[in-house]
């Protein structure tokens, strides 16, 4: 992912920062895991992987 992307882009629903690896971004705040599909991140709390 584009690193000035990462920069930019927050956790839709807690306003965290994202961590990239190998196939999501994870928020440091809250704990979900937002999935990117073909190099683009789905933003959606819906699509998001709940912690635990």
């Amino acid at each position: 992912m584009d690193p000035v992307l990462l920069e930019i882009i927050v956790c839709p629903d807690c306003h965290g920062p994202l961590t990239p690896t190998d196939d999501e971004l994870v928020c440091g705040d809250c704990g979900l895991a937002y999935p990117v599909r073909d190099d683009i991140p789905v933003l959606l709390v819906d699509e998001a992987r709940r912690p635990g």
